[in-house]
């Protein structure tokens, strides 16, 4: 690692703090050119530590830039992971105060749902179809406390991957009924279709991103223990979204998941 220990915490604690006041900040490579990957999971790690000291409950990770598209917006190659916490679950249909968040976008998701711990390294897909139950529609919000969005890989791997909020809804289906790389999508926005894809935007089926995620894990020496909720990263582009924007993502055989915001 190139980063001191408390250099490492310092830095958690700044973001932590900016999600917190809802304020934005540079990016922390600015400051920090020569910080390594290592460094960048570091400082999610101590991100998520705080959290977990601070009352909130880790229930699962979140796949990020998973999608051709994703990576064409935000200029990258590469996928990332981070974490989800209970705080950051909204329900269906109910309304999200954008005085809470910096500058909000939402991406469509392919969520899963696991029965059995998955451990890499060397996880594959058929082990994913194997070890998840069921998969359901979800909206992520993404919320990068970066100022304009403006970040490179290893400040938003610290950022915990713009985490920020999460909708899961419509109607689970169990895994292997489906064929996920040809399931369809459809985001609304205020009535309006605004994004169109399948599941083979997520790096062919986004059973392979949770793989993925699994071997991540593994290299780290962790697990992704059953009753982990999974979100495999966005099916297309992130979409901005502003107070009075309502939002309905549909996904073939899964139903419809909503939410609004103010």
């Amino acid at each position: 690692m190139a980063l001191a220990e408390a250099t490492v915490k310092q830095l958690a604690k700044h973001l932590d703090l900016c999600q917190q006041q809802v304020q934005d900040t540079t990016k922390i490579t600015d400051d920090h050119p020569n910080m390594s990957w290592d460094d960048a999971y570091a400082v999610q790690d101590n991100l998520l530590q705080r959290k977990l000291r601070g009352g909130a409950r880790l229930v699962g990770y979140k796949a990020g830039l998973t999608s051709h598209a994703k990576m064409q917006q935000m200029g990258v190659n590469s996928p990332v992971f981070g974490f989800l916490l209970d705080e950051y679950a909204v329900d269906e249909g109910s309304e999200i105060d954008t005085a809470t968040l910096i500058h909000p976008k939402v991406e469509p998701e392919i969520c899963f749902v696991t029965r059995n711990d998955l451990k890499g390294p060397g996880c594959n897909i058929a082990q994913v179809l194997a070890a998840c139950d069921l998969v359901l529609p979800g909206i992520e919000v993404i919320d990068s406390r970066y100022r304009n969005f403006n970040f490179d890989l290893k400040s938003v791997i610290s950022d915990n991957t713009s985490a920020a909020r999460y909708i899961v809804g419509g109607h689970a289906r169990a895994v292997r009924s489906l064929d996920l790389a040809t399931t369809g999508i459809v985001l609304e926005k205020n009535g309006q279709q605004v994004a169109f894809g399948a599941g083979a935007a997520v790096l062919g089926n986004p059973a392979v991103a949770v793989s993925m995620l699994v071997n991540h894990l593994g290299k780290r020496g962790q697990v992704l223990p059953a009753g982990s909720l999974v979100l495999s990263g966005g099916v297309t582009a992130a979409i901005a979204v502003d107070a009075g924007d309502n939002i309905t993502l549909r996904v073939q055989d899964m139903g419809s998941v909503s939410v609004r915001f103010r």
